[in-house]
């Protein structure tokens, strides 16, 4: 059964004035869907999600995620948590399954301030990338023919780069991959992968 995955990464500081260089920095390495380069909304929450926003901004066509951080300059605070959506593009099985469609995958920033929800951060990262269901890099449901195996590493690929790209630009002291079910990711992905050979 698919399963949310998400990065999060935490800092050695990620005070007001970390808050906006380093999400811009994790953006920066995102590979953007080249059908929707750039971040097509933002909303700003106070004290915990439950709490209504205190903004929200839809952008149409997306906008490039310098001018979607801007946004959040003048309301930062320690116990506000900032959204940005955004989308990738996977490749995902077609009707029939045999035929492969790069499509845009939905993908989230949060960025959570050091007060936010109870220290939410602490569990959660400073910066949290919902990267959409775990399907596209699995594919557990698909027969592994040649060009199936194709279209998942290039997935897998393209996941990796992305982590590891966004923890060295950002500086970010520590990184974890997770999926919200119980299974290891990691797992989960190694025994796919080794299908995969």
């Amino acid at each position: 059964m698919p399963d949310s995955l998400y990065l999060s990464l935490w800092f050695p500081s990620f005070g007001l004035e970390d808050m906006l260089p380093r999400t811009l920095a994790v953006m920066r390495q995102f590979p953007f869907s080249s059908a929707q380069p750039g971040i097509g909304y933002a909303s700003i929450h106070p004290v915990s999600w439950s709490e209504p926003t205190i903004l929200e901004q839809r952008f149409r066509p997306p906008v490039p995620a310098e001018q979607a951080v801007l946004l959040a300059a003048d309301l930062l605070h320690e116990d506000y948590a900032y959204l940005f959506d955004a989308a990738w593009d996977l490749w995902v099985p077609v009707d029939d399954r045999r035929q492969w469609s790069l499509e845009p995958r939905p993908a989230e920033f949060l960025v959570h301030g050091a007060e936010f929800d109870d220290g939410a951060y602490a569990q959660k990262g400073n910066i949290e990338v919902d990267l959409g269901l775990d399907s596209p890099f699995l594919q557990e449901d698909v027969q592994l023919t040649s060009e199936a195996e194709i279209r998942v590493r290039a997935n897998v690929q393209k996941l990796v780069e992305f982590t590891s790209k966004a923890e060295k630009a950002s500086g970010a002291s520590r990184r974890l991959l997770w999926s919200e079910s119980e299974e290891n990711f990691a797992q989960k992905l190694v025994a796919r992968l080794q299908k995969v050979q």
